[in-house]
């Protein structure tokens, strides 16, 4: 049975429609990302699961109490924000112990729960420290810390790693994933970061415009594209239009459209022996990026550009193509997503 049940919810701005009936479920102890690009609607829709935001029709239920019209505090939910939100004046053990005081716990009781939790969060060793003596990544661990702490029904992050860098941002990705999955905490991600919600969630709902597009777990939603934004806003697809497809790969199709992965794409000078269902000849290399251990080639013909992505492997083993060159591509049909919608 799940555990937070989101049905129905509408959330009006004026005649701004932020959220259109969004409604979905998830299973205790489960980590669940609300993907989308920015006014899609998902930080108001983790806001009213918070109760920070009134909907305006639909209903919240949480282990089978409907907590729709309860006050924010009231609802068991903690919150870790984008900003870290922690007191300037305390230090790490005051930070997390703040709520604990708040319920009147017994002093020895607070002291192991705080000394736990920031063994958990990897932070033990800057327990008499204030956050201006921390970095932005020991800030936020202990801001999850103060949430945990309290033992939620329901923890809500509001993208809280944008503000950091790529490589502490990962850490915290691997970090955040390891704790939940220890705790056994029921959690709601809110990312624009297609990368970072691959890499946490047990299940991705991606959203738009205040609808949720397509829901399911991380490879699904990467391999499986049902609609066109999702295709177009997961993996840098190569979203072609029938007509585009049909005039410039000789083929004809069923569907409105045909999403292509970069990286399950053969580019080549040469041509090739027994050639895949879907070829394109004699395209121009528009430009080469190296993007890590990836290399991103621009490729068009006449109107239609292309990326596709390669291994960046040993450059002695690979074939050398370069800005200018005249290339092939080939597609298998077996790779190709036909979308209707």
């Amino acid at each position: 049975m799940s555990y937070l049940i989101i049905k129905d919810v509408e959330k009006n701005f004026g005649d701004l429609k932020v959220l259109k009936k969004a409604s979905l479920s998830i299973e205790k102890g489960r980590l669940v990302t609300l993907l989308g690009p920015s006014g899609s609607g998902k930080s108001t829709l983790l806001k009213s699961i918070a109760g920070l935001e009134n909907i305006d029709c639909g209903s919240i239920i949480v282990d089978g109490e409907d907590i729709t019209n309860k006050e924010p505090r009231k609802r068991d939910v903690g919150m870790v924000f984008q900003q870290y939100v922690l007191f300037p004046n305390m230090n790490v053990y005051d930070n997390v112990a703040f709520g604990l005081k708040l319920r009147k716990m017994n002093k020895n009781e607070i002291d192991k729960k705080v000394k736990e939790v920031l063994n958990l969060v990897e932070l033990q060793e800057k327990i008499n420290s204030y956050p201006h003596e921390l970095s932005g990544g020991q800030q936020q661990r202990v801001a999850l810390a103060r949430s945990i702490i309290l033992q939620p029904k329901i923890l809500l992050f509001d993208e809280p790693f944008s503000a950091l860098d790529r490589k502490i941002r990962r850490n915290l990705q691997v970090q955040i994933k390891k704790i939940q999955r220890e705790l056994d905490i029921t959690s709601v991600f809110v990312t624009h970061d297609q990368e970072e919600a691959m890499i946490i969630s047990d299940e991705v709902y991606v959203m738009n415009n205040g609808v949720i597009e397509q829901s399911g777990e991380p490879k699904e939603i990467y391999n499986n594209p049902k609609t066109s934004f999702v295709a177009r806003f997961i993996g840098n697809y190569n979203v072609l239009g029938r007509d585009v497809f049909e005039e410039h790969f000789k083929k004809a199709i069923d569907t409105k459209e045909v999403a292509i992965r970069p990286e399950v794409i053969q580019i080549t000078k040469e041509e090739l022996a027994n050639e895949v269902e879907y070829n394109l000849k004699s395209c121009e290399v528009t430009d080469v990026s190296i993007i890590g251990n990836i290399i991103r080639y621009e490729v068009r013909k006449d109107d239609l550009t292309m990326n596709i992505d390669a291994i960046n492997r040993d450059v002695e083993a690979m074939e050398d193509i370069k800005l200018g060159d005249k290339v092939n591509i080939y597609v298998p049909k077996k790779q190709c997503i036909f979308l209707t919608a």
